[in-house]
């Protein structure tokens, strides 16, 4: 039985009293290979996705918040604090609960998809929308966790990348090796960190004896790494990666460099195209921001990156629920007609 990345890999995780550990058995999550994909990207290359979208809160910031507050647990934290563009707010809100702590979560006033608020809120939290953007929430939230006895459980805690590492475990678990190329969306940066942290654990302590490319992709209208400076007022309908000063700007241009990969840009457009491609190939849906991995992908394919044989991991870090209306925009409208064998035949053109 799976029991949650802690317990899972005690050799990275080590606690001196297990009942300090809080989880919800994150992790384990599956990597799909994708050859409708790959057929219609580049038939020459293998595609894998790994679908964290299927953690207990739907995204990928289950694998470090089950770290981080099992560490405020340990350290005797009764609250943690958070900004958020959605998906970590959904995983500090479930943590704290099954913790018993208290959680608080800064968003930024209609910059959230509603199924992720929906699930802060109904995890107890208490949620504060500010009038400003992610970066203006973070702010805050640093502030008050330096001066205030409550344990901020964003990015910038250490433990969270530590435990979003375990991602890379599982991938070369499932392939016996790394890939040769790592693509993800890159936000606040923290997950092309820990990817490629777990990597370098993994290597040095000799089980795998290669390592893999990172190739991370932003949004353009959000796109700081890319351009060099801060984006202060970020736009792109990938909500989750609607960032324009990354926490983990350095860090990530530190593992694009010693991986010997590239930090990229994409548009909505292409996004929005990805998104809908990967649904429709193969029946995984996963939320606006997971497809800029998917669309940076066939961008760099276009551009002659890969010459045949390559494994590339594209991971989709948050379901398709967490964003409905962005689901519904894109597909075609149902169609309405009178409840007659009939019609409805008609409509299915027969």
């Amino acid at each position: 039985m799976w029991k949650g990345i802690i317990r899972q890999y005690p050799d990275f995780f080590r606690f001196s009293d297990q009942k300090h550990v809080v989880t919800i058995l994150e992790g384990n999550t599956p990597l799909i290979p994708a050859p409708r994909l790959a057929e219609k990207i580049n038939p020459n290359i293998s595609i894998f996705l790994k679908y964290e979208g299927l953690n207990p809160t739907c995204s990928f910031k289950d694998r470090g918040m089950t770290l981080a507050v099992s560490r405020a647990v340990e350290s005797g934290s009764k609250a943690v604090i958070c900004a958020s563009t959605g998906n970590t707010s959904a995983s500090a809100a479930a943590y704290a609960a099954r913790a018993g702590i208290k959680a608080f979560v800064v968003i930024p006033e209609g910059k959230i998809a509603l199924g992720k608020l929906a699930q802060a809120m109904i995890h107890g939290a208490t949620v504060i929308k500010v009038l400003g953007n992610f970066d203006d929430a973070l702010n805050i939230v640093k502030k008050i966790s330096e001066d205030y006895p409550i344990t901020l459980v964003n990015s910038l805690n250490p433990h969270r990348i530590e435990g979003q590492k375990s991602g890379a475990f599982e991938i070369c678990d499932s392939l016996g090796s790394p890939p040769d190329y790592h693509s993800l969306p890159v936000g606040n940066a923290g997950n092309i960190t820990a990817y490629w942290a777990g990597y370098k654990a993994y290597f040095d302590c000799g089980k795998i004896k290669n390592l893999p490319r990172m190739i991370g992709f932003q949004a353009e209208g959000a796109s700081p790494i890319v351009q060099g400076r801060i984006f202060e007022k970020p736009e792109t309908i990938a909500t989750a990666i609607r960032i324009g000063n990354p926490a983990s700007w350095q860090k990530a241009v530190q593992a694009r460099d010693e991986s010997g990969g590239l930090i990229d840009s994409v548009t909505d457009d292409e996004i929005l195209e990805a998104y809908k491609m990967v649904s429709s190939l193969e029946g995984v849906f996963c939320e606006p921001a997971s497809a800029a991995s998917i669309a940076g992908l066939i961008k760099k394919n276009t551009q002659g990156l890969f010459n045949g044989g390559e494994r590339v991991v594209c991971t989709l870090t948050g379901h398709g629920l967490k964003d409905p209306d962005n689901a519904i925009k894109v597909s075609r409208e149902p169609v309405t007609c009178e409840p007659e064998t009939k019609k409805v035949l008609n409509v299915l053109g027969f």
